[in-house]
């Protein structure tokens, strides 16, 4: 049990840990010790201090002190085993972001060394290298992840637990674009859209976290609902920086309640204007739905067989688009 916990506190420094619960803090000097205010009792000035290379915590205003456990079953109220269970949970959370951002760094690497997947954003219109880099868009050549991750030091089972590489340790992505989903505190998933003949659409399994970029996308009284990914990055380049997406015509409780939570949010759904109507017939559905809840929702007819990817590539400018904006009535 001892060496247990010993690997647990190493994998998650007490200092790590605190920051990500948003912990301010300041050094203390030129050493490894730090200086905030102490979330055990209220109090103004900073008295809570960390020594980051021994990993214990004092605090000269509560005298409460120890380690990484005894500060979680303090500030918790949890018991020395639901402590355990608590941390286990978060160092496997924080394990596969680490390991989720480090792979989407990698593959934004790759990417500037295969002409064949730059000149397939180009193909699909996306050629704007700061939209890329906005975008964190990579490439997965595949064949190349598992040994750099390794090398890295993380575990095999770890690549295999969040998806990263199949049950023969072969790497998930092969010859596909990577769009990396985010949410607040990281990366949550992989979005991979193939190059070649295999399944087009590809994510880690788990969930896909929110609305694509909503973090940057919330602040606008208007907002853009487009399906894919490609359809976001057009607009995106096109200037209409409010659009979100939501990988997929289906949104899910979560996506919903953050598309509703303002009242005075206007949505505009730029669904595929596909011959069988499936992504209309959601688009409407989903109007419906933002309708009910007080939501002004308008639902956006493009040209027929395309979608806003398609549009901008069949010749559409920003123009066009804002056109068929403004013709969307009100349901």
């Amino acid at each position: 049990m001892g060496e247990e916990l010993e690997k647990l506190k190493q994998r998650l420094p007490l200092l790590d840990y605190l920051r990500q619960q948003n912990w301010t803090s300041r050094p203390v000097g030129h050493g490894p010790e730090f200086v905030g205010l102490c979330s055990l009792h209220p109090e103004t000035r900073p008295s809570f201090h960390v020594n980051a290379r021994k990993n214990l915590f004092y605090c000269h205003g509560c005298g409460e002190g120890g380690d990484l456990i005894r500060l979680v079953q303090l500030s918790r109220r949890l018991s020395f085993g639901q402590t355990l269970t608590y941390l286990q949970q978060h160092s496997a959370a924080a394990d596969s972001t680490s390991v989720l951002e480090e792979t989407a760094a990698f593959y934004q690497r790759q990417l500037q060394l295969c002409s064949e997947a730059r000149c397939y954003l180009q193909q699909r219109g996306v050629h704007d290298p700061a939209l890329i880099q906005d975008l964190r868009i990579g490439y997965a050549p595949g064949a190349r992840l598992r040994r750099h991750l390794l090398a890295q030091g993380y575990s095999l089972e770890l690549l295999q637990r969040t998806g990263l590489v199949n049950a023969q340790a072969r790497d998930a992505f092969y010859r596909r674009i990577v769009f990396p989903c985010s949410q607040v505190g990281g990366v949550v998933n992989l979005y991979g859209r193939s190059l070649g003949d295999t399944f087009p659409h590809r994510f880690l399994p788990g969930g896909k976290g929110d609305l694509f970029a909503w973090e940057s996308v919330r602040q606008f009284p208007t907002v853009i609902l487009v399906e894919g990914l490609f359809d976001l990055a057009v607009l995106w380049q096109a200037g209409f920086r409010n659009t979100t997406c939501a990988l997929g015509s289906r949104l899910t409780p979560t996506p919903f309640r953050q598309l509703s939570d303002r009242l005075t949010r206007r949505v505009y759904l730029v669904f595929d204007q596909d011959e069988n109507q499936t992504g209309q017939g959601a688009a409407q559905q989903l109007a419906r739905r933002l309708e009910e809840v007080g939501v002004k929702a308008h639902v956006v007819a493009l040209p027929s067989g395309h979608d806003p990817n398609s549009y901008f590539l069949a010749g559409a400018t920003a123009a066009d688009f804002a056109a068929c904006l403004q013709g969307a009535p009100p349901r």
